[in-house]
């Protein structure tokens, strides 16, 4: 049994800390604010509740952090009372929130400094992986670290690998936040376009599962546009949030990303129609506007 930090216990990180609970850890939690925004079933099971981040890394082990962007990963760190003040040499902090890769290298460089390892393990399937321990994880930092905290990774997730150093890990989940939002895209404008010709398109889903169009997105987010089922999920918000960062550095890498700018763009409009907090796959209302018609009709 290790003695375990877990700092942002929201759609995800509740589930992913429940995991590592059941397993037989011992969990030590700080929500974003308070304990009252703590799971009340991870603190009936055992788990003690931390008044900082502080407090989290004097008594564990091994810290993770599941919060929902760059400044909260930053505040969670380095803020009076925050993790680094109670790291001693020899701590990892696995920081599986999905932010900036060029933030993540200087985070790392910053907890490295104090003799303590740092991963960046970002995150890929959403609240059902959570919830079902299937998560993608990719990882930057040292081949030790990595081993060592491997196990504890298996708890929370399927297919994980290390792809290189501190912010590779980053780098990997904006590219795999682009593939998800341009899929999200073609899925809708193909059952947009079935529906409008007059097919079913339940059927017309159903036949492109078994050909080579077939993917994860249509599949669960196919469903839930036919469905109208946009409860989150991933909020619209942090996909918002995960293109902007591969915009910015497209930008400092001198590169075009045309179809990533249009996702956003739509990303924007179910925003500015009071979205943001809609499932990801909502983005296919932003397309349903402009051609005056529903895949199927709203509940």
């Amino acid at each position: 049994m290790s003695d375990l930090g877990f700092l942002g216990l929201g759609t995800m990180g509740r589930h992913m800390a429940r995991h590592l609970q059941t397993a037989g850890h011992r969990l030590y939690l700080r929500g974003r604010n308070d304990a009252s925004r703590l799971p009340p079933e991870l603190l009936e099971r055992g788990a003690v509740a931390c008044h900082s981040g502080r407090e989290v890394a004097e008594r564990a082990e091994i810290v993770f952090l599941m919060v929902p962007d760059s400044p909260d990963v930053g505040a969670a760190l380095f803020s009076p009372d925050g993790v680094a003040e109670g790291l001693s040499p020899g701590k990892i902090v696995a920081d599986m929130s999905s932010i900036s890769p060029i933030e993540t290298k200087s985070f790392a460089e910053r907890i490295r400094a104090l003799g303590c390892p740092y991963l960046d393990a970002p995150v890929s399937g959403g609240e059902i992986g959570a919830e079902q321990a299937t998560l993608t994880i990719m990882v930057g930092g040292d081949e030790p670290t990595f081993e060592r905290v491997l196990p504890l990774f298996r708890l929370m997730g399927k297919n994980i690998t290390l792809v290189g150093g501190n912010g590779d890990g980053q780098t990997t989940k904006v590219a795999n936040q682009i593939i998800v939002a341009l899929t999200i895209e073609a899925v809708a404008e193909a059952l947009l376009f079935a529906s409008k010709a007059g097919a079913d398109p339940a059927k017309v889903r159903a036949a492109l599962l078994g050909g080579f169009a077939s993917s994860r997105v249509l599949e669960v987010h196919g469903e839930r546009m036919i469905r109208r089922a946009f409860d989150p999920g991933f909020r619209i918000e942090l996909h918002q949030k995960d293109l902007n960062l591969a915009l910015a550095g497209a930008r400092a890498l001198g590169l075009s990303l045309p179809n990533t700018a249009s996702c956003q763009e739509l990303f924007n409009a179910c925003a500015a129609r009071g979205g943001a907090k809609w499932d990801h796959a909502a983005l296919v209302r932003a397309l349903e506007w402009l051609a005056n018609h529903e895949v199927a009709p709203e509940a």
